[in-house]
């Protein structure tokens, strides 16, 4: 029995004697099946051809996996007093991984949707079996359950009396941002995944149902984003990938997105 990984985004299924037959999150509309089909790997195959970038982006320990492998996105130890919190996760988790993550002392994983869960129950297990928490509107995105995977219901939940954990709509319904009050040196900062889109020119955030195959959200849900955004202080926000940050004046940049985009699709 094999835990096998879908090559297009990274996720990890549950032990199977064969390949599945196809991976849900990549056949979903917001995702897609690689142009060359449907391609599985394991972790021990891709620990061989893979190895970890772990290096500071904007204040914080960020991990990567080099080659590129799936999506792309990177890892982000953050810091608290009562725990580092593990903000989404990779596929890769090696030997120089674990070590790092144990040095940051890492209490709990928490993950922005479910492109980024890949193989979230291994680095728990490796970690000592820390605690995973994800929003229960997307249980069903799922492909390992475990019993180390804690789902929340509401609006808001507190991990630590620095981070709190926030859904937001529009990419998925279950999407989830984590506001960390100490970052940004005390101005608090959020780490968004692409929940909120960091743009390319680090100046602003989009909002899509769809990234790669370009569906927007409409206009309420946007409004409704920014119902959310405006009460929480915070100066900074982490996107998905390697520098993708805005690092100062985020507030007044997601505010500016908002805007700019519910102007542009009226």
């Amino acid at each position: 029995m094999t835990h096998f990984i879908c090559v297009q985004c990274g996720t990890e299924f549950s032990e199977s004697a064969r390949e599945p037959e196809g991976c849900p999150i990549c056949l979903d509309i917001r995702q897609y099946v690689r142009w060359g089909g449907q391609a599985w790997t394991k972790l021990a195959e891709h620990r061989k051809t893979h190895t970890a970038r772990i290096a500071d982006d904007h204040g914080l320990t960020g991990i990567e996996a080099k080659p590129h492998f799936a999506i792309g996105q990177r890892a982000l130890i953050v810091p608290d007093r009562a725990g580092a919190i593990l903000w989404d996760c990779i596929t890769l988790i090696d030997d120089a991984i674990i070590n790092a993550v144990r040095t940051a002392g890492v209490a709990a994983i928490a993950i922005s949707h479910c492109h980024y869960y890949t193989t979230m129950v291994a680095w728990s297990e490796a970690l000592g079996d820390v605690p995973i928490y994800l929003h229960e509107n997307n249980r069903k995105w799922v492909m390992r359950d475990d019993r180390r995977i804690h789902y929340w219901s509401g609006e808001t939940l507190g991990l630590t009396p620095s981070c709190t954990l926030y859904r937001v709509p529009g990419h998925f319904s279950g999407g989830t941002l984590m506001r960390w009050a100490d970052g940004a040196d005390g101005k608090g900062a959020l780490l968004a995944g692409d929940i909120l889109q960091v743009t390319m020119d680090r100046r602003f955030v989009s909002f899509m149902y769809s990234y790669p195959n370009m569906i927007p959200v409409n206009a309420a849900t946007v409004r409704r984003i920014g119902e959310i955004l405006e009460p929480l202080a915070f100066d900074r926000i982490y996107g998905a990938f390697w520098g993708r940050v805005i690092e100062r004046d985020a507030k007044a940049a997601a505010r500016a997105s908002v805007a700019r985009y519910i102007e542009a699709i009226s």
